[in-house]
């Protein structure tokens, strides 16, 4: 079965659009007619919910931290916190070079024979250096980003309070500054003969079931 590719042709940032890739060899792909441009790259970032960053471990061993995190186009990075000391932190301090993913699923595409299935999908692949934000100033604007991605609702200093110095020193605020992006996705058409879509997997927190 077809699906995504690690490094989704697209374009690096700066260059624009291009179904190489520009000169960056790391977004280069084979399918140059599934590639997307920068235009459907940030709104695909801006509109993903959550992706997977691959790291190296200090161990030398490779490692993927999955992360809710938010794009934020002016600075050009991604936004994303977690714990002050674990094998994410240690990992982005043995090695800042990371990559990150988001991706979707669409419809299940039957085929003749088991090699002609297929599935429609959409996916960003970013490449970039991450640091461990020290800067307060720079660490609350992280965390704001984070906070009006994922909670649009409530107003910063109105619905909950400023974050204190206290907050900032109990976590972690990480920024990866894109280097190199792509964009891929497959989307067949509406009437494709026996289309399916999977249901949806029960929800992994039992407490909350039935």
């Amino acid at each position: 079965m077809s699906g995504t590719e690690a490094t989704a042709g697209g374009a690096t940032p700066g260059v624009g659009g291009g179904g190489d890739g520009g000169s960056d060899p790391r977004v280069r792909m084979r399918r140059q007619d599934r590639s997307k441009d920068e235009a459907w790259i940030r709104e695909y970032l801006h509109a993903a919910t959550w992706g997977f960053l691959a790291l190296v471990g200090d161990d030398g061993r490779p490692y993927v931290h999955s992360n809710l995190f938010v794009f934020d186009e002016e600075r050009r990075c991604l936004w994303m916190h977690g714990y002050r000391a674990g094998r994410m932190r240690s990992s982005v301090d043995a090695c800042s070079q990371v990559a990150f993913s988001a991706a979707g699923m669409g419809r299940l595409l039957p085929g003749a024979t088991a090699l002609e299935f297929s599935v429609e999908y959409a996916s960003v692949v970013v490449f970039g250096t991450a640091r461990v934000v020290e800067d307060a100033e720079e660490a609350t604007h992280g965390l704001r980003k984070l906070m009006e991605k994922y909670a649009p609702h409530l107003r910063y200093g109105e619905d909950y309070p400023g974050i204190p110095s206290q907050e900032l020193e109990r976590t972690a605020v990480y920024r990866l500054d894109i280097e190199a992006w792509s964009g891929k996705q497959k989307e067949a058409a509406e009437d494709f003969p026996g289309a399916y879509v999977l249901p949806e997997p029960p929800v992994p927190f039992p407490g909350r079931m039935g």
